[in-house]
């Protein structure tokens, strides 16, 4: 038999990377369907069995802390085991979680079924796929598009849950189709992942041999330079309109005076957002801006969103200020991954990428509190006032002083 040549070598293996990379875009898509799927109907089958809306806070407060302390494990389980494994384990604990929700007949069962989200983290396992499979300068766009999957689970999960429970009845049958449908998320990395993913999980490096869950392996990541400082603007810049989103389902009815449907459109609005800006518009900066005005740009814009939040009375202001939020939020989430995944070296962007997964949860762990009390003393301006002041003062930061983004991957 005649062997290949170079040049149809490397052609084999880029259309190998290009379907590594598709199969990790799918397999988001599927996990963020399926979870606003759930997430829209869990309100009503927590009622449904007698949760008041205290207990639900607890509900979801667990949901948070059991995903903010399995991310960086995960990530860690990532580089030990590769990519392949974490997606497996990733869809495996998504099977469990909406199947154990499905079967839910008392407040005991409910809160058990979150036990499985500590490992439901298919976004980050994307990403590692992603991250391994780019080079550095590629890697922003194609996280960038990742925001596509977002606005899809969006639309279409949030339709398909209130389809499924207006046919086939509350609650029940949103949480049940999702746990059979999940098993196929679980089908693509044994099959298409084990056949296309040559280089993810092969990543060996010094870290290798510790634990998968050595918090001082996870720790030791904050001590390269730049990371630390990322990592916090990556937590404060967000964080104000993370606790806006967070009491939006109340905000949009008291005071836009909103009802449940057009709840649901204005969440597709955002969809259909952030899908044009992360799978249009960030790739076209990146490849035209360095990362470090990005990031400075972002902060800015995101200063401006806090001014027009604290004035803000009508829906309507609301959806013209969504642009520059949704420009501002995609923005910094995949700036910040990229930059963070190269300051590390490439044996470690798993668990960097389960610790900046772990930002959203920690988000919904404190925010209830925090978002509640803002919302109750000082009004729906309160939490424009926050982003301005927050993000004014990581603008002046990022002028004054310049963070070292070094590439450790060739």
């Amino acid at each position: 038999m005649r062997s290949k040549t170079p040049e149809e070598s490397d052609c084999l293996r880029e259309d190998k990377r290009r379907r590594a990379i598709l199969v990790a875009y799918l397999i988001a898509t599927l996990d963020l369907t399926f979870l606003f799927m759930l997430l829209g109907v869990m309100p009503y089958l927590a009622k449904s069995l007698g949760l008041d809306s205290v207990g639900f806070g607890y509900l979801q407060t667990i949901f948070g802390v059991l995903q903010l302390v399995g991310g960086p494990i995960f990530g860690r389980f990532a580089d030990k085991f590769g990519a392949r494994a974490a997606l497996v384990l990733s869809c495996a604990s998504g099977s469990a979680f909406f199947l154990l929700v499905s079967i839910s007949t008392s407040i005991p069962l409910l809160f058990l079924s979150r036990l499985p989200a500590v490992f439901m983290h298919g976004l980050p396992g994307a990403q590692k796929v992603i991250t391994d499979m780019t080079t550095p300068s590629q890697r922003a766009d194609a996280l960038g598009k990742l925001g596509v999957c977002f606005g899809i689970g969006i639309i279409i999960g949030s339709a398909l849950g209130g389809v499924l429970s207006t046919k086939f009845g509350l609650p029940r049958e949103p949480c049940t189709w999702p746990h059979h449908r999940s098993h196929v998320s679980c089908f693509l990395p044994l099959t298409c992942v084990n056949r296309v993913l040559i280089n993810t999980s092969s990543s060996v490096g010094t870290s290798q041999s510790a634990s998968v869950f050595s918090i001082r392996e996870i720790l030791r990541l904050m001590k390269f330079p730049g990371v630390m400082e990322v990592f916090i603007i990556k937590v404060f810049a967000g964080l104000p309109i993370g606790l806006f989103l967070i009491m939006f389902s109340i905000i949009s009815m008291d005071f836009f005076g909103l009802e449940a449907v057009e709840s649901g459109y204005l969440m597709s609005y955002f969809g259909v957002l952030q899908m044009v800006i992360q799978g249009l518009v960030i790739g076209k900066l990146t490849n035209c801006c360095t990362e470090g005005t990005l990031l400075r740009l972002s902060i800015f814009v995101f200063a401006g969103v806090g001014l027009g939040m604290a004035l803000m009375r009508t829906v309507w202001h609301y959806c013209i200020i969504a642009v520059p939020l949704v420009f501002a939020f995609s923005t910094l989430g995949t700036l910040t991954d990229s930059i963070l995944t190269k300051a590390v070296p490439s044996s470690d962007t798993g668990t960097m990428l389960g610790i900046c997964a772990s930002v959203p949860p920690l988000t919904r762990t404190v925010g209830p509190a925090i978002g509640g009390v803002l919302y109750k003393q000082f009004g729906v301006s309160s939490f424009g006032y926050l982003q301005l002041i927050v993000n004014t003062g990581l603008f002046v930061y990022l002028l004054k002083r310049k963070i070292p983004l070094k590439e450790m991957k060739s």
